[in-house]
């Protein structure tokens, strides 16, 4: 059995922000100043939730590579695999996130589960149009990031 991937968004899933009159709790060391202060937001304990998970973990995130530099360590993770987005892609479908096309074009088939804050039904429509592996397309909160109900769902799809 192939292992499924997992993609992985940062500012949502992992870096919870928008929740109006709500202190979010950080974490030390604090990030540099040359870095987003939002990396306080990251909680060291998801590293290990996510190492846990029977997936390949893939960056699926406009980090980029800053995410292997700043995100991974925080978390504890080894680097990851980065999806590429290109600069001048082709345009999905309306309502389809800018992502999509490239997440199913890295997938090549594989079975893959995306977690981001911005999902929604026009993704996961062209996704199983398009796309002849299982998929789980799971919209995070991004006001909470990340819950054990998430960390739950992953799990039970990939099992």
């Amino acid at each position: 059995m192939t292992t499924p991937l997992l993609f992985l968004d940062v500012d949502g899933p992992l870096i919870p922000f928008g929740a109006s009159g709500r202190d979010y709790p950080t974490y030390a060391p604090p990030p540099p100043p040359s870095v987003s202060p939002l990396l306080a937001r990251l909680d060291p304990a998801q590293g290990p939730r996510l190492a846990a998970l029977p997936y390949e973990l893939v960056w699926a995130t406009t980090w980029e590579d800053d995410a292997n530099d700043w995100v991974a360590p925080r978390l504890g993770l080894p680097v990851l695999p980065v999806v590429r987005w290109p600069e001048d892609g082709p345009e999905p479908a309306p309502g389809v996130h800018w992502k999509v096309p490239g997440l199913v074009a890295w997938a090549g088939g594989r079975p893959f589960a995306w977690v981001d804050d911005e999902i929604g039904a026009a993704d996961r429509a062209w996704v199983a149009a398009r796309h002849p592996g299982r998929a789980l397309l799971h919209r995070v909160d991004p006001r909470q990031g990340l819950t054990a109900a998430d960390f739950a769902a992953l799990a039970a799809w990939a099992g």
